[in-house]
Formats: structure tokens, C-alpha cells, sequence
């Protein structure tokens, strides 16, 4: 069906933001219009964006010489260096399959210059080559994020059918607090609807196989007593158990890299010896194991309960190297 005036100034505007590059003989050839015309079309569609500046902001059809075309340039592009860097993030997460990070990409791709493009994709192409995603347990991991975001804003109870690491599926009632990723994994901050100490407990989203959405809307009174911005920087390792004050020495190469990590840490003291003394606001047993991972660099001194428990799993770890060891021996 032949398209009148307007439906063709609708159809090039929109081909521009879908980043192609206009060119006014292969408009014409394709529309069986004079080059005249579409040359008419091009200054009616720059004319209009400059008198709307107001609705449009900065956006114009640019000339490019040495393609020979028009493109569309608007202020909410993303830059080519912006999309790679937003890709690099994307892609390092693992947390998407290969087709639907693809899908992804594809999509931010039409909100960037046309300019340098080839490059872009054939650098996207590359990264992607080694790409190796984390294994899900849902169908979709997107689907459910969504489900779940829109039971928080609207303070619905949910049941989620959760598949354990134990491979059992097991149902919880809970109201959702905060959705958060740390780790190639999304993870729910959720509270058990019957938990009266009100202890945050974490499901990783991916093992999510089911949520059915409750009638019930819980009122402001009804609401667990915690503060999101705080929950979401104490809950670094998705470990449930309680909240606990931790004090470490740390004696390594970046104390800086350690506040990053933590973002409730801070300096008690600076020793002579370059040793720092840091106390942190933590919830769950992850601290536990960050803080081994460290080796040397750390030593915890309180409280008592948690130097115990750090002594007692650095000692269960010398045992099981003492009877490798005295293994070795008998095979010898």
C-alpha cells in the first residue's frame, strides 16, 4: 500500500531512531518519490525539531560527508564507549543467558550513534565468543525480577516455591523488602510472615519456580521495622542469620579494597605497623567466609563468640590438611 506524505515523514523520523542512516537517493528509490521530495521531507523533519526544542530537546538530523546520509542525534544516545562499558558490566555479571544478553544488547544498540557501530559489535562479538553463563533454576530470570519488584512497590505478601540447594522444593510466605545482585546472582530480601524477630532471610531469584501474589496489602503499621538503604549495605553475602558487629585487624596491601567491600566498615585505628583496626556491621555467616579468603591479612578479635567461631574453622581446615598429610605417609 503506497503511504501519503505523512506517513512517510512518520517513517523516516522513526527509522532515524532506530539509528539507520537516511539516505535520500535510497528513500527516493524506495518510496517512488523524486530525491527532491525527500530532500523536502528531510527540512520539514529538522525544522520541526528545531522549533520544539522545548519537547524534543536536542535532537537534529546531522549530514555525515563522508557516508553521504542523514542520522538522528539525539541527547538520550548512549555513546559507543557508554554501551561498551554498560556491555562490559552486563557481560562480567554472567547473570543472563547468552540469547537474552544478546537481546539486551541488541536493544541498547538502537539508542547509540551510528558512527562507529561495526567496531562496537565487532568488539561485542569477541566478548561474547568466551561468554559462559550461570546456571538457573527458573525459565526466566528477568520474568521474575519483575514479579517481584512489583510486589515490593505495591507491599503484597507473596509464596515463593523455592528449590533448595538441597534439591527439595519448599514454599515460604513472605513479604518482599528489596531485590539486590551481588555475585553473578539476583537475590530477594524478604522477611518470613510469622518471624517475629524480624530476621531478613535471602533466596537467590533464579531459584524461584513459582510466586503467587496474596490479596493482602500490608499497612504502613504492618511493615517490618528495617531501613532499605541500610539492609542492602549489611547484606553483602546472602547468608541469613543476625545482625552482628564485627571487629578485624588488617594488616594487607589495601584497606581501601576492604571499605569497598564493606560499605558498613570503618577505621577505629591506624597502627604503627600499617595494621588497621575495622568494625563492620554485617548480617549472616558470608562475613565468615570473605574474611578467610584473606588469609594473613586478618585477624578477627571480636566479639569472643565470632573469634571462636573463626578459630574453629581455621582448625577444621589444619585438620584436613594434617590428615592428607598423615594419609600421604601411610601410602608411602
Amino acid at each position: 500500500m503506497a503511504l501519503n506524505k505523512q506517513e512517510r515523514l512518520l517513517e523516516i523520523f522513526f527509522r532515524g531512531l532506530r539509528g539507520e542512516s537516511l539516505r535520500v537517493s535510497e528513500l527516493a528509490n524506495e518510496y517512488k518519490v523524486s530525491e527532491k521530495s525527500v530532500s523536502r521531507y528531510i527540512s520539514e523533519l529538522k525544522d520541526f525539531l528545531a522549533d520544539h526544542r522545548e519537547l524534543v530537546g536536542y535532537t537534529e538530523l546531522q549530514y555525515d560527508y563522508r557516508q553521504k546520509s542523514y542520522q538522528l542525534c539525539l541527547d538520550g544516545f548512549l555513546s559507543n564507549k557508554e554501551l561498551f562499558a554498560l556491555t562490559e558490566l552486563i557481560i562480567g555479571t554472567r547473570a543472563f543467558s547468552k540469547i537474552k544478553l544478546l537481546e539486551l544488547i541488541n536493544k541498547l544498540e538502537h539508542f547509540t550513534t551510528p558512527t562507529d557501530r561495526p567496531r562496537l559489535r565487532e568488539m561485542i562479538c569477541r566478548e561474547m565468543f568466551h561468554y559462559s553463563e550461570v546456571r538457573h533454576e527458573c525459565e526466566s530470570v528477568d520474568d521474575v525480577l519483575w514479579q517481584l519488584v512489583c510486589s515490593i512497590t505495591e507491599s503484597k505478601e507473596i509464596s515463593i516455591e523455592y528449590y533448595r540447594l538441597d534439591q527439595e522444593t519448599v514454599t515460604h510466605r513472605v513479604y518482599p523488602a528489596s531485590v539486590l545482585f551481588s555475585d553473578s546472582y539476583f537475590y530477594l530480601i524478604a522477611f518470613e510472615i510469622d518471624d517475629a524477630e524480624q530476621t531478613p532471610k535471602y533466596f537467590r531469584v533464579d531459584r524461584i519456580r513459582h510466586i503467587t501474589v496474596h490479596r493482602k496489602r500490608l499497612a504502613p503499621v504492618d511493615w517490618p521495622n528495617f531501613d532499605e538503604g541500610l539492609l542492602r549495605r549489611r547484606s553483602l553475602f546472602m547468608w541469613a542469620s543476625k545482625l552482628r558487629t564485627i571487629r578485624f585487624e588488617y594488616s594487607g596491601r589495601s584497606v581501601q579494597a576492604v571499605l569497598d567491600r564493606l560499605p558498613t566498615a570503618k577505621i577505629i585505628e591506624k597502627r604503627h605497623d600499617n595494621t588497621y583496626l575495622l568494625e563492620a556491621e554485617v548480617y549472616g555467616d558470608g562475613i565468615r567466609m570473605w574474611l578467610l579468603s584473606q588469609g594473613s591479612w586478618v585477624k578477627v578479635v571480636g566479639p569472643p563468640e565470632f573469634v571462636e567461631e573463626m578459630r574453629g574453622e581455621i582448625q577444621t581446615m589444619l585438620n584436613s590438611y594434617a590428615n592428607d598429610k598423615e594419609e600421604g605417609h601411610e601410602r608411602t
